[in-house]
């Protein structure tokens, strides 16, 4: 390993959407700290195996895995597909971590938002990460961490988010009630609330004149990157992390106080 903490050595994870932006780091942080790291992707399949290469290379290991989780029976194939390689490559099914990053998102006022969108919108950033948990509970470990990742929309009124917002609202939702269901197998349970975050997915935190505008909302004074998401994931799927649970963690850099 690198110099970087091996506090997670041995942890099996999986992360969703994690060919790119928020999850790629996400997958890379947990990698480089020990984990083996199921990296999921949807169609980027270069890019998930860019993703674990790079995890191989800091002396982690990590496999892909594809699914596309706007179909309603993909988190069933991906729980089955997670337990069959967990099992082939340890000799044990058992999972410790698992990151619900994949999303989709969707800018719209309610008048324009067409039931397909709705329930596309609705399918990946709820549906899917609520029946990837239920399929994947049965063989995830006591003291395990469950990790949803919501968005700050949920705080704030985003008149385009009128779908997108909901959805994580709901996610966030799901993940309380599960930390008071899970807590007496030591299961933490939590949702992490990115703001502005210099991704693919947003054209606008990328652009180098939004962004300064931007930023002047942020007591940070900048917007943020995957990486500032990525350590705060990694601490909460740490042994450190263990006495939080139920909790949505503002991750905004102080976006909008």
């Amino acid at each position: 390993m690198s110099h970087a903490s091996d506090s997670l050595t041995g942890k099996t994870a999986l992360v969703t959407g994690a060919s790119r932006g928020i999850g790629r780091a996400i997958a890379f942080a947990l990698g480089r700290r020990g984990a083996h790291v199921a990296v999921h992707y949807n169609a980027a399949s270069d890019a998930a195996d860019e993703v674990a290469d790079l995890i191989r290379a800091a002396g982690g290991q990590a496999w892909t895995l594809r699914a596309d989780l706007s179909a309603p029976e993909a988190p069933s194939d991906l729980a089955r597909d997670l337990r069959r390689t967990l099992l082939e490559r340890n000799g044990d099914g058992g999972l410790d971590i698992l990151v619900n990053n994949a999303g989709v998102g969707l800018r719209a006022l309610l008048a324009d938002v067409t039931p397909q969108d709705f329930d596309r919108v609705l399918q990946v950033n709820l549906k899917s990460p609520f029946f990837l948990i239920q399929h994947c509970l049965p063989f995830l470990r006591d003291n395990g961490r469950i990790i949803n990742i919501s968005s700050m929309g949920t705080r704030a009124a985003y008149p385009e988010m009128s779908v997108y917002a909901p959805a994580k609202a709901g996610l966030e939702a799901l993940s309380l009630l599960l930390a008071a269901e899970l807590g007496a197998r030591g299961i933490t349970v939590n949702a992490v609330l990115p703001g502005a975050t210099r991704t693919d997915l947003n054209a606008r935190a990328r652009d180098p004149e939004i962004s300064q505008v931007i930023a002047k909302t942020i007591a940070l004074g900048r917007v943020g990157l995957p990486e500032d998401i990525a350590d705060i994931v990694a601490f909460l799927a740490s042994h450190e992390g263990r006495w939080i649970t139920g909790q949505s963690i503002d991750a905004t850099g102080g976006q909008r106080l």
